[in-house]
């Protein structure tokens, strides 16, 4: 389905900024320069719909990007795509951090159009006992969940195939897709897992 318009409908530094709910959402979250604005601009065919940066920690805030497709009867037309404050970025203060976690925690917790949560991981690092708190907690909850793999256009083909059957192995029972938001691979298939969702 072809993405025929894109643009940013609300941002929010606290949950009383949500957006009134409506259209389904779909989360994006992961550590601090993961990748999750460049894979946002690649699902929403836009170049600079979401800032991207090189400085770990740059989404503060939470930003709804409303996407429209040119879909048939039976998909989603319009939803949300969220983007949510990364985590695991040391350089900033302790109640700085505590209101990160605050919005996180106040909009995956209690919003109802939420479909899907998107967890983005590097395909150079090794899980953490950050993202299987994370799952965790999403589980607990009732929030479906799946594991987009970003950046692997920077891994050689036998080095990407190694290091995605180890994410696989450590992510076991989760939903995996491999993305390059560069070489835009995998996009069409994270739209795929995303539509089985809504």
């Amino acid at each position: 389905m072809k993405v025929i318009g894109a643009r940013i409908a609300a941002t929010a530094s606290s949950p009383g900024g949500f957006p009134r709910e409506g259209l389904p959402e779909i989360a994006f979250l992961g550590r601090s320069n993961v990748g999750k604005s460049s894979l946002l601009n690649a699902l929403a065919g836009r170049r600079a719909l979401a800032r991207t940066s090189s400085t770990p920690g740059k989404t503060r805030l939470a930003h709804f990007y409303e996407v429209t497709r040119d879909a048939t009867e039976r998909a989603q037309r319009r939803v949300l795509l969220v983007d949510l404050p990364g985590y695991g970025w040391a350089r900033v203060a302790k109640s700085e951090r505590e209101a990160w976690q605050k919005l996180v925690e106040g909009y995956l917790g209690a919003r109802a159009p939420l479909r899907l949560a998107v967890l983005l991981h590097d395909v150079r690092r090794d899980p953490t006992e950050d993202e299987h708190l994370l799952l965790a907690w999403l589980a607990e909850r009732g929030v479906a969940s799946l594991v987009a793999v970003t950046k692997c256009d920077k891994e050689k083909p036998m080095r990407r195939a190694a290091r995605l059957r180890a994410l696989a192995a450590a992510y076991a029972g989760h939903a995996i897709v491999a993305t390059s938001a560069e070489t835009k691979d995998g996009v069409d298939a994270l739209w795929k897992a995303i539509d089985a969702h809504l």
